[in-house]
This record gives structure tokens, C-alpha cells and sequence, in this order.
């Protein structure tokens, strides 16, 4: 219960949370407390209150001690302490701390706006609001020795209030927190302190709340004389920091190297920057021609993309520098550039709507693949620390642009579908993977260009019959919240450790991942995150407060700074409130994966209409298909009740059922075991996600999530549904039953985990087939942007006739082949695949690729060159990528490799199958045998040609025998086949 106000403030606010005393002792460390200095507990509270802002004839303290009973309305008057000061010693007997309101006497209260001031033991200082702990008219430096005068800087760190704490050669410290500075100037404050015969002081300060600058632990050693002290850089003898300063009349040196390039009506205009004696605040660009006659731009960096100009219109630019001072530069030279002609919007695509099974996907980190245009390029907050800088390697480097440019490439590799990363507006210091999703409605700008937005990345691939599959995020959102939904206000106190990581706060600028932050001059922008004072409504427990925890940099830690399920920041209805601890358990589902990953209550009404308003932007642009990350975090009964349904009946009513019953679905149930149900867990097993439920739950999703899990849990793993969809009735074809599919459809992790050895990945993958709806549709790969085989952390690096030999079982098995960007040429096999920014990108899987792709190349067709020049020309004569193109063109001529049910009855062999599909007047048989040699009993009589070699095998009596092709090579003999398809090479010969 809390006591309230009444209409003119009778009775403050009582709160009944108690507070402990703070520093009563310290035991100084680096970058928290000082090295020196104690004071001892006390059983009083003298508590300092700032006059000069109330302007009160009189001041009253009106308290009640942790425990005890509130004074008699108005409580007790202050006395005159010093200038500005009044005080009061309080009696706390036992008590640890007060809660206290200040009034006038008559009816005018300060009581924290409404919460009442908490307060501990020791001296308190409480001043506009802000409390601290310290003596304002401690030693005002009016003796007749040696005097200091310390200014003090909190530009940089933020400190609504500073003391000194210090020890003068010979001398004892001041009690914790030594004594209060006062305000100079904007960002100084100042002491002035008697030395007596001594002539050097010992310093550390801090902002009276436990926050230390005792220059990384060696405290500061000040002389006598005046001393500035600024990001903890030592000035002696220094001049008064706040006298008049100079006027400021040098202007900066005149901006070079001003460029000026056009894409259509778009133009990008860019400069090196120019110096000054202080700073360059911005630049002034001057644009003239056209109609519009000169119009003048203020802008925060050095690229500026101007949009929307006239067609075929000759425009010019020129570029001035300026300073805080308002002094401007001479005018650069003039950067003359005429515009082409306008690119029409591009229209709405149309997903392809054809059988996925026919596409094997290839997978790019859209930022790490190709660079097709510079301006977009942004390394984030981590540039520098990550070596990425080092490198001129920004994690956000690669771009549709880029990818539009090397489409040929990857259809002349035979690819027909690209799996690419989460396109949605991203905000971590990392983001470059994209999956931490910020603005889900909002593509992000770093990957789009003039004439190369998403819409065009869709329209060209279609237009070249490639299908796109985009990356999608249903479980959390980063950094922190979701635009549009909920995003919290943090605690960031922007001091020396955090500068770096809270950008300064910028009224009006909204983060769009691209744009450079005027104030920082960086892209990544926090400002609108943080806020060291407590917001109203506040829900955070424990507000600013240290943790008593370091970040990975050593830097003190702080209550509501970083997200955390438990911290009361996000509202429950919104987000989950706990943290996983049973990765197999109905806590993977409902709580949060990462402190970075703000978990979605996926089971709330409002949440589920946000998500699929973003994903039914993404339908309508045309993709293919959706790739589901984290699936197995939302429980099945929530995909198959929301998000699924309202996938297929989005794309329905956009495009048709036919294209809806093709649009492919594809989830990451992350199961990186190797036996066929996770650890006996069915929730968390692949092949569960593609049913659809088996009994009715609660209409409410969140109680029906818990129904379903232990219903399901309960039946355990032998009362799971079976299908014969991928399995052959012996030699024969049969109609899939679909009807209990749940639309969503998986990743081979069995297979992924099991493919340090082919063989191994082909015995796991089979022995798990009878409990998927149809895994023929299953996605198969060996490594991706997360793991190799064996949940391994690094990039395969089995060796090339290994890799070959897993392509030729992915190319002729049940499932759809997939390969990560590179693995065509065993590109970085063996590197860390992602070490985040404690290393270059350049050193790990993430790498970026473009180097290799340099130069031009045409595709004629799936998996055949009709041209490459450069660079890309050395890269399609790797043998794998050789292997590659044949393996496609072989799978892309035989229907029973694309979409074929498959049996190994009657089969002798290590890795052989036979596969057949029928529709209409096509029916495909096909006896595959990979590395080993296989004889095929009971198979149809007739004529059997090998698709590799050409030979022709006659069958009679139901007996065809393979002698073994060896590893990396293949056998596929089509029953009235093709014949030979492609030419020999350094494998499949």
C-alpha cells in the first residue's frame, strides 16, 4: 500500500522500499572507486539541500527514518549551511536510511515527483532533484597555504553533479565521496582546496552515486595552480576553462576531392574531409541546375545522396566546411554530373510458383557477398575493435546491388533459388547477419541502392527464373524491442566508459541504420535508447543502480542498462519475462535466448497482427519463400494456429492457391544431436514442426501452448504420427498424403550434424524419414553461417573429394541441396565461423566473398557459362564449382532427383537408392549409387542409361549391378534416360 496525496500536497508520497547507505566504506578499484580513502558508518544522516533554484524564504525536511514514523507536516527546518546550502542532521538510530519530501513551510512541496527521496546515512546532497553524496561546503579553499584549483569535465560522461575526492601530499583522503564540485560552466565543475605547505594532491572523482574516474586506477596527481582535467588528460598551470573565451574566427580548410556520380535520378555526392582549429561541425552543400535554381543543404558527414532530380538534367556541387563558430570555408571546386533517365518503380513481383523441389538454393549473407555500391557501406560502432577497420572491410559491405550483379553467377553455378539473410531495418552493434530484427516493416537501407531496392533484387531474379527465399524472424526482435510495438527506455550513463556506445542524444533523428548521426558521426545510434534519468512510468527494478557486475571491457554494469526478461523494462504482455535454462524444455519456448534477443510473447493477439502485417509487406513484393529462423523457440500449436495459416492465406489471396501450396516454407528446429528425436524431447525435435495438431487446446495460446507440450510430451516419441510420403510402394510412385502437414516444412539437421562423413549423414537422415510429413521437401546442407557438421563452430574442411562426394548425395537424395556462399571453392574451410567483433570478419566463414566474384559473367542456362572475365572467370574453374554445375544440370534433367519418392529394397550397396516420380506423362525412375558399387534386384525391366558416363545397361531379369564410381564420383542410371549429361571433368567421370 502507498499513502497518496491530497489536492495541495498534505502528506508526501511514502514509499516503503528501505535503502541502504551507500560508501559508508570503500574499497577503491579501477574505474569504480578510488584507491584511497574510508569513511566510517554513522547512525545519523546530514542531508544538504540546494536553495538557489526554490528561491523558498524557508526550507523544512519532513522525513520518516527506514521503519519508523513520518515528522508532524512540514517536519523540521534546515538551517543555513553555506551559500545556496541548507542542512540538517537526522537521528536514524538503527535505521539504515530515511525516506524524505523538502517543502516551504507553506504548502509548496518538493517530493521527487511524487516518490518520495530515498535517502541513506552519511552526507546526502539532494539538488534539483539529483541526489549525491557529499559535503557542498566542505574546505572552500580560503586558507593562507597553497591553493588548488581543479576543473573537472563531464562532457564526455554525462555527471549531473561531481565531487572531488583527494589527499594532499602528506596528507589523509577526504571521507568518501570527498567534496561536492561546483558548477563552472557547461560541462566543467570546479574546486578550489587548501594544500597547506604541500604543493601536489592525489585526486579521484566521482558523480556522488558511486560512478569512479580514478584514471584507470593510478588516481590523478594535480599540482597547486589551476588544473584541467579532461577525459583524463592532465593539464597544469591550465587556463580557466569557462573565462571568455577568444572569438573563434579561423575558418576550416576548403573540402577535396569533391566527386559527383549519378544512377539514374539519383546522385552521390562525396568529399574528403576538411580540418579546422577546433572542429568541423558540418558541411553546407550548394546544388545547382535544374528548375529547382540552388538549393543549399546542411549535411553531418561527407556522402550525401541527393534523390528525386530531373531527368537527363545537368546539375553541380560544390561543398563549404563550417565550425561551431558559424565560420565557413571557401566554396570547393564544382562537381559538374548529369542525370539519367528515371527507373520506373518496380512493379509488385510474382513468386515463380513451381515445385520447390526443383530449386536447389543457394545461401548468401547478402552483407558479407558482393559489394555493388560503395555509399551503403557502414561498419558500426565495432569497426575499429573488431580489425574490421584494419581490413577496410565493413561488416555491411555487400548489398542488393551487388547480388543483382552476380545473379549470372550463381545460375551459372545451377543454382535456381537464393536463400538470403533477414532483409528487415536492423540496430546492434553487429547487425550486419541481420537477425536483429528493430524495424520489421522497414527494409534495411544498407543493403538498398538507387535502382537496387528489394522490390528490383526480386524482380531480376525472377527475371532470370530464380526464386528468392527470405530469412524471417518470429521470436525476438534487438536493440531493444521493436519499432512499432515497444522499444524501452534504458539507463545509459554516457560517462568516459560509455561514451563510445551511447551516441549523444539527438531530438528528431530517426535511426534508419544508413544515415550518418550528425552529432557522433556515426551510423549506429543509440540516442534514443538511453536516458540516465529515471523515465516516468518506469517499470525497470532498481533504476541506474550498479549491478556489481563488468561488461566483457571491465566497464561497470548498471540496472535497466541492458535488456534482461527479469528487469520489469519490457511489458509482459509483449515479451517474455524469463531466461531459457532447459534448452529441451517448455522454457526454450517462452523465454529469451540472449541478453541481445528481446523474445516475443509470439501467443499475444498484438504481437502475432505485428508480425504478420510486416511478413504480408514481404508476400506481396513476389518472394518464393520463407526461411524460418528459430522456429523451434514458438510452439508448434502457435505457428499452426497464426503465423502459418496466415502465410498461406496471405499469398493466397495475392496469387492464387496454386502459388500458396508452392510458396515454401522451410524452419530452423535447431537439434544439433545425432539420434532422431532431441535427447526424447518431441517438441524439440525437426520432424515435429511439420504436423499439423492432433487435438483441440485452449482457444487462449498461451494456456494452449502448455497443453500442447505436455500432451505431446506425455505420448512421447512412439505415438508420433508416421508418413510414407518420401518411401516408394517398391518400385512404384504413390500420391503424398499431405492432408496433416502443417505448412511448414524443415532443415535437415540430422543430416547437417551427421555430415562430417557422408555416409553417415545419408544413414542418420533416412533412419529419420518415416516421421517427417515428407522429406523430400527437406533442406539439406553440410555447413552454414552457424555450424559445420557435429555442431562444429568452424567451416567444412574435409578435404575437396570429401566435399565432392557430399554434393553428389545431396544432388541425387531425397531433399533440396543447399550451400553456403563459397563452399563451391572450400572458401575460408577450417575458419572460425563467427567469432562476433573480437575478430575480423576477414579471418572467419562470414567473410566477404566479392574478391573471388571481380570481373563479369554471363549464364546461358542453369549451370553453364556463357562468358567470365576476371577474377569470377578463375573462380568457375575450381573443380568443386565444375562438380557443381554438372551435379545441377544432371538433377535439373531427371525428375526423380528433384522430386522422387526413393527405397532401398533390394539394394546391395553403401550410399545407393532407387528414386521415381510420376505425374501425368512424366515418369522418372532412377538407380543411384554414390562412391560404392550396388546391385539392384526386382527393378522394372528395360533399357538403363548412366547420366554420368553414357553407358546403357539392358535389363531383363530384373538385375542391374554398378561397379563403384569412387569417391566424389556418382553413378545414375535412368530408366529410358537422357543419356550423358554434360561434359567429364575432375569428377563425375
Amino acid at each position: 500500500m502507498r499513502r497518496r496525496h491530497r489536492h495541495r500536497l498534505l502528506r508526501p508520497l511514502v514509499a516503503f522500499a528501505a535503502v541502504t547507505g551507500i560508501f559508508a566504506t570503500a574499497t577503491p578499484n579501477a574505474d569504480s572507486t578510488p584507491l584511497e580513502g574510508t569513511s566510517a558508518a554513522s547512525a545519523t544522516t546530514t542531508v544538504f539541500y540546494y536553495t538557489k533554484t526554490k528561491n523558498w524564504p524557508a526550507t523544512y525536511l519532513h522525513y520518516a527514518p527506514d521503519g519508523g514514523s513520518w515528522t508532524t507536516v512540514p517536519g523540521v527546518r534546515m538551517e543555513t549551511a553555506c551559500t545556496d546550502w541548507v542542512k540538517e542532521t537526522v537521528d536514524l538510530g538503527s535505521a539504515a536510511g530515511l525516506q524524505a519530501t523538502f517543502n516551504n513551510g507553506s504548502g509548496t512541496w518538493d517530493n521527487n515527483g511524487g516518490t518520495n527521496y530515498a535517502l541513506g546515512t552519511g552526507t546526502v546532497t539532494v539538488k534539483d532533484g539529483v541526489v549525491a553524496h557529499s559535503d557542498p561546503c566542505a574546505d572552500t579553499g580560503t586558507g593562507t597555504g597553497n591553493q588548488a584549483t581543479v576543473y573537472y569535465s563531464t562532457a564526455t560522461s554525462g555527471w549531473s553533479t561531481a565531487n572531488l575526492h583527494y589527499a594532499s601530499t602528506g596528507g589523509s583522503w577526504t571521507t568518501v565521496p570527498g567534496v561536492g564540485m561546483e558548477s563552472a560552466c557547461t560541462g566543467w565543475w570546479k574546486r578550489t582546496v587548501d594544500l597547506g605547505t604541500a604543493t601536489t594532491l592525489k585526486a579521484a572523482f566521482n558523480n556522488g552515486n558511486g560512478v569512479w574516474d580514478n584514471n584507470n586506477g593510478g588516481d590523478y596527481a594535480l599540482g597547486s595552480g589551476t588544473t584541467t582535467v579532461k577525459d583524463r588528460t592532465v593539464t597544469a598551470g591550465a587556463a580557466d576553462p569557462c573565462a571568455a573565451q577568444a572569438p573563434d574566427t579561423q575558418a576550416p580548410t576548403t573540402p577535396t576531392g569533391v566527386t559527383a556520380s549519378a544512377t539514374g535520378t539519383s546522385v552521390v555526392v562525396s568529399w574528403k574531409p576538411a580540418t579546422d582549429d577546433t572542429a568541423v561541425t558540418k558541411y553546407q552543400l550548394t546544388r545547382t541546375g535544374g528548375t529547382e535554381g540552388t538549393v543549399v543543404t546542411d549535411v553531418g558527414s561527407t556522402v550525401w545522396s541527393d534523390t528525386g532530380l530531373a531527368e537527363k538534367t545537368t546539375y553541380t556541387y560544390t561543398v563549404k566546411a563550417v565550425d561551431a563558430a558559424g565560420n565557413t570555408s571557401p566554396a570547393s571546386s564544382a562537381a559538374p554530373v548529369t542525370t539519367g533517365e528515371k527507373a520506373p518503380a518496380p512493379a509488385a513481383g510474382t513468386p515463380l510458383g513451381t515445385d520447390p523441389r526443383k530449386d536447389p538454393i543457394y545461401f548468401v549473407l547478402t552483407a558479407r557477398f558482393y559489394d555493388g555500391d560503395t555509399s551503403n557501406d557502414r561498419g558500426g560502432s565495432q569497426d575499429v575493435t573488431s580489425g574490421n577497420a584494419a581490413n577496410n572491410d565493413p561488416m555491411f559491405r555487400g548489398d542488393f546491388k551487388g547480388l543483382v550483379g552476380k545473379l549470372d553467377y550463381i545460375k551459372a553455378l545451377g543454382f535456381s533459388a537464393v536463400w538470403i539473410t533477414p532483409v528487415v531495418l536492423n540496430r546492434s552493434d553487429y547487425d550486419y547477419h541481420g537477425y536483429h530484427g528493430y524495424d520489421f516493416y522497414k527494409v534495411d537501407p544498407r543493403l538498398e541502392s538507387a535502382g537496387a531496392s528489394y522490390q528490383d533484387l526480386i524482380n531480376a531474379a525472377h527475371a532470370k527464373g530464380m526464386k528468392i527465399y527470405q530469412d524471417v524472424v518470429y521470436n525476438h526482435s534487438s536493440r531493444w524491442g521493436a519499432k512499432g510495438l515497444f522499444t524501452p527506455t534504458v539507463y545509459g550513463v554516457r560517462d568516459t566508459q560509455w561514451s563510445w556506445y551511447y551516441d549523444e542524444k539527438n531530438a528528431g533523428f530517426d535511426y534508419d541504420g544508413l544515415t550518418v548521426e550528425p552529432k557522433s558521426g556515426k551510423s549506429y545510434y543509440n540516442g534514443d535508447l538511453w536516458s540516465t534519468a529515471e523515465p516516468s512510468g518506469n517499470t525497470c527494478l532498481n533504476w541506474g543502480k550498479p549491478t556489481g557486475g563488468k561488461s566483457p571491457e571491465g566497464y561497470t554494469l548498471y540496472n535497466c542498462q541492458w535488456p534482461s526478461p527479469t528487469s520489469g523494462m519490457f511489458p509482459k504482455a509483449y515479451y517474455h519475462q524469463c531466461w531459457i535454462g532447459n534448452w529441451e524444455g517448455e522454457d526454450s519456448r517462452s523465454c529469451w535466448l540472449h541478453e541481445d534477443l528481446a523474445d516475443f510473447n509470439t501467443e499475444n493477439a498484438t504481437v502475432q497482427n505485428y508480425l504478420i502485417g510486416a511478413y504480408d509487406k514481404y508476400i506481396d513484393m513476389g518472394v518464393d519463400g520463407f526461411r524460418v529462423d528459430t522456429a523451434v523457440h514458438i510452439p508448434r500449436v502457435t505457428w499452426n494456429r497464426r503465423f502459418l495459416p496466415a502465410i498461406h492465406d496471405r499469398v493466397t489471396q495475392r496469387f492464387g492457391a496454386d502459388a500458396a501450396k508452392n510458396f515454401f516454407v522451410f524452419g530452423e528446429v535447431g537439434a544439433f544431436v545425432n539420434d532422431k528425436w532431441n535427447r526424447g524431447s518431441v517438441n524439440h525435435s525437426a520432424q515435429f514442426f511439420t504436423w499439423k495438431e492432433r487435438r483441440e487446446y485452449s482457444a487462449d495460446d498461451e494456456k494452449a501452448a502448455i497443453e500442447q507440450y505436455d500432451y505431446e510430451e506425455q505420448l512421447g516419441t512412439g505415438n508420433q504420427p508416421t508418413s510414407a510420403n518420401a518411401f516408394l510402394n517398391g518400385n512404384s510412385y504413390h500420391t503424398p498424403d499431405r492432408s496433416q502437414f502443417s505448412g511448414m516444412n524443415i532443415i535437415d539437421m540430422r543430416m547437417h550434424m551427421n555430415f562430417g562423413d557422408a555416409q553417415n549423414a545419408y544413414n542418420n537422415g533416412k533412419d529419420s524419414d518415416d516421421s517427417v510429413n515428407d522429406a523430400t521437401y527437406n533442406v539439406v546442407y553440410v555447413d552454414s553461417h552457424d555450424y559445420g557438421p557435429n555442431k562444429s563452430s568452424t567451416r567444412y574442411s574435409g578435404g575437396t573429394d570429401a566435399w565432392a562426394e557430399n554434393m553428389a548425395l545431396m544432388w541425387t537424395f531425397r531433399g533440396i541441396p543447399t550451400l553456403y556462399y563459397g563452399s563451391e571453392i572450400e572458401f575460408q574451410k577450417g575458419k572460425q565461423i563467427d567469432c562476433g567483433p573480437t575478430c575480423p570478419l576477414a579471418g572467419t566463414g562470414r567473410a566477404y566473398y566479392g574478391d573471388h566474384l571481380a570481373g563479369g559473367v554471363t549464364a546461358s542456362d542453369f549451370g553453364t557459362v556463357a562468358s567470365a572475365s576476371g577474377e569470377v572467370a578463375t573462380t568457375l574453374a575450381q573443380p568443386l564449382v565444375k562438380h557443381l554445375q554438372r551435379l545441377n544440370r544432371i538433377r535439373r534433367a531427371i525428375p526423380a532427383l528433384q522430386s522422387g519418392q526413393y527405397s532401398t529394397d533390394g539394394i546391395t550397396g553403401s550410399m545407393a537408392f532407387k528414386r521415381r516420380y510420376t505425374s501425368g506423362s512424366t515418369d522418372s525412375f532412377a538407380l543411384v549409387t554414390v562412391t560404392g558399387g550396388a546391385t539392384y534386384t526386382g527393378i522394372p525391366n528395360g533399357t538403363y542409361t548412366d547420366a554420368v558416363t553414357g553407358d546403357v545397361k539392358t535389363v531383363s531379369g530384373g538385375t542391374l549391378s554398378v561397379a563403384a564410381p569412387g569417391k566424389g564420383n556418382l553413378r545414375v542410371y535412368v530408366l529410358n534416360g537422357p543419356g550423358k549429361i554434360g561434359a567429364e571433368g575432375p569428377y563425375l567421370k
